[in-house]
């Protein structure tokens, strides 16, 4: 068996699998509850001065059968008090002392308060502390969280306040309600964070009921954006990561977040540089057992790569992660229908008319059966018609041979080359 041990920016947990800050670790009960079922950590709601949330607060978006494609909330910071919290985290790390407890922190930007908060969650006894500057509900419109979060030098002043008291790594969490987030991210670099986590909720409205008008979820027949989550934001946040991974000024260890809900998620996020990976909407919508089958599969998965840890696995892909500009234009694949496996159901014949490049031809064979061919000499190997095929193996995509390798990079440079 593979070791599933990490030890992220100095925080050791038993496996990289971590709750983030959110209604899962909303208690001592709750994240004893989840060491108990195999997490390796947990980051504690988020602490600071308690609120009074809503009622109602959640919606989820489900798609084509899929309950819970995407999740949608108005929640805000812990309602608890934070002496209560304080003591419950340090109940929970008294009897898990090899699991990780780090306390997700919102206040103020002042200095004083950073300090303030800093001290208390450490005399509790957590590993680290997470910086929540990404919630962009509620808190944000009291100038926290994403507030904060959408501006580097406000990231890079309250990170450096919280290393001025801080004692155990800091860890900046980064809203993705902005433009580029690899400039948060290099100003939480340069405020002294330790490591970064990403990402956190994109605002969203989840829906218009359309029999009361009313937003889903509604509070009193008023409704405001929140925070989308889940399984719909997990190709926003890979690409999120690997752009900080691969950016050698953002030299710390991520923490990736967004819709992982499997083992193989947890893999990619890994692959693309995450070095512990955090999980709320999969856990919401199945519970703490979850864990049981992401422990197993990351273990069986690096023993098929003979993989000693999943530290071997952390950033392989991220030197192949690059600009447009840098692809290979004479690289070539065109699709091949396997006639065999067919089913004739035509989606890609279809696909292929109405929006692609009609390339896949309806033909008869001699015995009067209906086939489906693609001339290869139009294909541009878009991927569509593999991607519309309900029968895995009828289409693949062939590397056919297409010249040597020119990316637009070199071709520009050739262009601009002075005749000699």
């Amino acid at each position: 068996m593979a070791d599933l041990s990490v030890n992220f920016a100095g925080i050791k947990a038993p496996n990289p699998f971590w709750l983030a800050s959110a209604p899962p670790t909303n208690s001592g009960y709750q994240v004893q509850r989840a060491f108990e079922a195999g997490w390796g950590g947990a980051v504690w709601k988020t602490l600071g001065d308690p609120i009074i949330n809503t009622s109602s607060r959640f919606a989820a978006t489900h798609f084509n059968g899929q309950r819970v494609a995407g999740f949608n909330n108005i929640e805000l910071i812990t309602d608890r008090p934070l002496d209560v919290n304080l003591k419950e985290i340090y109940e929970t790390k008294k009897r898990f002392p090899n699991h990780a407890v780090i306390a997700s922190l919102m206040v103020e930007p002042k200095q004083d308060k950073w300090h303030e908060i800093v001290k208390k969650a450490e005399a509790a006894g957590v590993d680290g502390l997470e910086l929540n500057f990404g919630c962009p509900h509620g808190m944000a419109e009291r100038g926290m969280g994403a507030a904060s979060g959408q501006v580097p030098e406000l990231v890079e002043k309250q990170t450096m306040w919280a290393k001025e008291a801080a004692n155990t790594p800091v860890i900046v969490k980064l809203t993705p309600n902005i433009t580029d987030i690899t400039a948060t991210a290099w100003a939480a670099v340069q405020g002294g964070a330790d490591a970064i986590s990403m990402i956190n909720t994109i605002n969203s409205l989840a829906g218009v009921d359309l029999d009361s008008w009313n937003t889903v979820p509604n509070v009193a027949g008023k409704g405001a954006h929140g925070g989308y989550c889940g399984p719909a934001v997990k190709p926003i946040a890979l690409n999120m990561v690997a752009e900080c991974a691969r950016n050698p000024e953002i030299n710390v260890p991520i923490s990736g977040i967004g819709g992982i809900s499997n083992w193989r998620d947890a893999a990619e996020f890994i692959l693309m540089g995450a070095g512990s990976v955090q999980v709320c909407t999969a856990a919401m919508h199945h519970g703490f057992s979850i864990v049981e089958d992401m422990i197993d599969g990351l273990n069986n998965y690096l023993d098929e790569k003979q993989l000693a840890s999943v530290e071997e696995l952390i950033g392989r892909t991220v030197p192949r992660y690059s600009d447009w500009g840098n692809l290979d234009l004479n690289y070539k694949i065109v699709a091949k229908i396997d006639t065999n496996t067919c089913i004739n159901c035509n989606k890609c014949h279809i696909a292929c008319e109405d929006t692609a490049h009609q390339c896949i031809d309806m033909l008869t064979s001699p015995d009067g059966n209906k086939y489906l061919q693609v001339r290869e000499e139009d294909c541009v190997g878009c991927n569509l018609c593999s991607i519309v095929c309900p029968v895995d193996g009828a289409i693949d995509m062939i590397e056919i041979p297409n010249g040597p390798p020119m990316t637009w990079n070199e071709r520009q440079a050739a262009i601009r080359q002075p005749i000699a």
